[in-house]
C-alpha cells in the first residue's frame, strides 16, 4: 500500500496552517487500518490518536454486556481519540475500523502538548469535537425516535459521505449490529428502500441510486449532522 500525503487526504490535517502542520509531521506515522482493528477500547487508556484517510472508524457504545450500538462515524473529516487531547485519556467508546484503508497516527501525549499551545490546531480540534458531539447526540436521539427505514437511509448517507462514493460493501449482519436492531429488520428496511428505487443491494454490495431521493427518505438527522460539520469545519457540502 503506497503512502499518500497525509495533509492532502485527511481534512483536519489539511486545514492546518503549514507552520503548525510541520510541527506535527515528525510525529505522524503512516499505518494501515485493517478491517475490524480495534484502535482503542472503552475504559482503556488512549495511547494513539488516528487521522483516517479513506478508512471508516465506528465509535461503539456498550450499554450492557453483549450489546453494542454505533454512536458515531469517523472518516477523513476527523480524528479518532479526541478524549486524550481534551484532558482525560480514558476512552468512553470503542473505536473499530469498519472500512479498511490507512491513516496517520500520533502519540496522544504529543498531540495534547501541541493542543495546549493554542493556535489553529486547538481551535480546529475544539470545533471538530463540537461537530462530533452533534453527531453522537443526534444519533442517540435518532435511534430512539425514528423509524428503521429512515435510520438506515441516514446511516448509509453518512457512511457514503466519508468514503466519497455511492457504493459500499456491507453485510446486513454488520448493519444490524451498528443500528442495534434485528437482522431481519435491516433486511425488510433495505428491501423497502430497494423497491422504492433508492438503493440496489446484492450480496453485500449496496449502491445508492438516487442520493436526492434517499436524503428525502432519511430522517432530518442526516441534514442536521451534515449541516453541523459544514458550519463548524467547512465539510459536508455537495
Amino acid at each position: 500500500m503506497s503512502e499518500p500525503s497525509p495533509k492532502a487526504v485527511n481534512q483536519l490535517l489539511a486545514a492546518l496552517p503549514d507552520a503548525e502542520y510541520q510541527r506535527l509531521v515528525p510525529h505522524l506515522e503512516y499505518v494501515p487500518l485493517p478491517l475490524q482493528q480495534v484502535l482503542h477500547k472503552r475504559g482503556e487508556s488512549i495511547e494513539y490518536v488516528y487521522f483516517p484517510h479513506r478508512a471508516i472508524v465506528s465509535l461503539i457504545a456498550s450499554p450492557e454486556e453483549g450489546l453494542n450500538v454505533e454512536v458515531g462515524l469517523v472518516g477523513n473529516e476527523g480524528m479518532v481519540g479526541i478524549p486524550a487531547v481534551l484532558g482525560d485519556n480514558i476512552a468512553s467508546t470503542t473505536a473499530m475500523v469498519q472500512r479498511e484503508d490507512s491513516g496517520m497516527r500520533m502519540e496522544a501525549s504529543l498531540l495534547k502538548t501541541e493542543f495546549q499551545q493554542g493556535g489553529s490546531l486547538q481551535n480546529l480540534l475544539l470545533r471538530y469535537t463540537q461537530a462530533l458531539y452533534a453527531q453522537t447526540s443526534q444519533t442517540a436521539a435518532c435511534n430512539r425516535l425514528h423509524q428503521l427505514d429512515e435510520r438506515l437511509a441516514r446511516w448509509l448517507l453518512l457512511f457514503c459521505d466519508r468514503i466519497e462514493s455511492n457504493e459500499l460493501w456491507l453485510t446486513q449482519e454488520f448493519i444490524s449490529k451498528m443500528l442495534a436492531v434485528r437482522r431481519a429488520g435491516v433486511t425488510e428496511a433495505a428491501n423497502r428502500l430497494q423497491q422504492a428505487g433508492l438503493i440496489r443491494y446484492n450480496r453485500g454490495r449496496i449502491t445508492i441510486l438516487s442520493r436526492q431521493e434517499l436524503e428525502a427518505a432519511s430522517c432530518p438527522c442526516y441534514k442536521i449532522i451534515k449541516g453541523e460539520y459544514a458550519r463548524l469545519l467547512g465539510t459536508g457540502n455537495d
